[in-house]
This record gives C-alpha cells, sequence and structure tokens, in this order.
C-alpha cells in the first residue's frame, strides 16, 4: 500500500489528510496512471485552497501598500496647519478597490459634531471604474446608514451621476468639506463642477465616517488621529 498526502486548508491552519491508493500487483502502466491522476488531485486541491482564500472577504481596513504623493494644495488649501488624520484599504472579496486617507485641520473631526471643522477625503482607487458604478454605489451606502429620505436619495444619484466621471487605476478622487456649505470635489487636484450642499456632503461622508458604517475597520483607521488639537 501507498500514501499520497494531500495538502488542504482549514481555518486556523493547514493540515494533510491521507488516502490510501494501491499499487500492488499492478502494472506499469496502471502505476503510472495512478500517479498522474494522484498528482492532478493533489493540483486541484491547492487550486481550490487558493482560489478560496482570494474569494474570503478581508477586512476593509488596513495600512495602506503605499501612501502615494500628497494630497495636491489646491484641495487643502485653508486646512493649515494640515495633517493626516488617518489612512486605510477597502477591499472587497480581497481585490483592493481604493485607498482613503483623511485630512483635518488644526480643529480635527468629531464624532458628536461631524460638521463643525473642514476635512478632506481622498480616494486613491486601485482600479478602473465607471462614475455612474461610484454614484450607484454611494447612494446604496448612505441608504444603509440611515441618511437621507428616498427622494433625496434620488436626486443625489442624479447630481453625482452628471458629476463623477469615469475613474483609471490610480486616480485621486477627493471630497473637501466645509462647515456650512457642503462638499466640492476634485479628480487629481482638479476641480469638478460646483459645490453640493451640506446636506448632501453629510450623507456623503456618513458612508466612511458615521458609526453605521458598513466598513467600521476602515472608519476606525481614518479617524485614527482626528481629535482636535490644542
Amino acid at each position: 500500500m501507498r500514501t499520497v498526502m494531500l495538502p488542504c486548508a482549514r481555518a486556523a491552519a493547514p493540515r494533510l489528510l491521507t488516502a490510501r491508493m494501491p499499487t500492488a500487483g499492478m502494472s506499469t502502466a496502471r502505476v503510472l496512471t495512478a500517479r498522474l491522476l494522484s498528482a492532478r488531485l493533489r493540483a486541484a486541491c491547492l487550486a481550490a485552497v487558493c482560489l478560496l482564500g482570494a474569494c474570503l472577504p478581508l477586512p476593509a481596513g488596513g495600512a495602506m501598500a503605499s501612501a502615494g504623493p500628497p494630497v495636491p494644495v489646491a484641495v487643502v488649501q485653508g486646512l493649515q496647519p494640515l495633517r493626516l488624520a488617518g489612512e486605510g484599504s477597502y477591499r472587497w472579496f480581497g481585490l483592493l478597490i481604493y485607498e482613503a486617507r483623511l485630512w483635518v485641520g488644526q480643529q480635527g473631526y468629531r464624532d458628536s459634531d461631524p460638521g463643525a471643522a473642514p476635512f478632506v477625503l481622498e480616494l486613491r482607487y486601485a482600479r478602473s471604474l465607471q462614475g455612474s458604478r461610484i454614484a450607484e454605489a454611494s447612494v446604496e451606502q448612505m441608504e444603509k446608514v440611515g441618511a437621507g429620505s428616498a427622494e433625496q436619495r434620488k436626486a443625489w444619484l442624479q447630481a453625482m451621476t452628471g458629476l463623477f466621471p469615469d475613474i483609471r487605476k490610480h486616480d485621486r478622487l477627493a471630497g473637501r468639506y466645509e462647515p456650512g456649505q457642503g462638499v466640492r470635489f476634485f479628480l487629481n487636484g482638479a476641480p469638478l463642477g460646483g459645490q453640493l450642499d451640506d446636506e448632501f456632503a453629510q450623507a456623503f461622508f456618513a458612508i466612511w465616517l458615521s458609526p453605521r458604517t458598513t466598513a467600521p475597520s476602515l472608519r476606525a483607521a481614518l479617524l485614527r488621529d482626528a481629535a482636535p488639537q490644542p
């Protein structure tokens, strides 16, 4: 009897399963065929393990692979002294979608009064996306955090669809919030359209910064050093 070791995976650590393959009394051709099937079975098992690892959802927040260049001056003008409150990444079933950074001024960012001070949220995309899909996903997340009415979200979808262009890999989309005024968007440092009102801005940034966000680990990463400074 010959023992064949098959590598398989579990959540905690890999282990070995054994399957016995009789070879005594078999012709040379049959033995070679059996060994070929065994090798193919091992390869199939490994492929399944790798596929499973690629499809499992990973935590939304985490250290960014690379900080990238600083946010353009035009986007953060007036936020001096400027500081990076936090950064993280968003993944969908293991695929990196974008890296996010939150920039604040001396007043920082407070959960108790999210509209009290200016800030900039920047997304650096890791893949190309249609602008219309970004708008649709934003409205879906607004609904999940309970922001706005159905009628408002319908109007916001229309506004974002007309505003957001198609995004290419490495593009940087930033939203600058001004208290009581709203948000203005920038693509790679260049302004996109006009300013959208404060109610929309609060709903939009709630996607990432609200306690009800669907990406709590990313939120924690962004707000790591967001508290006001003396």
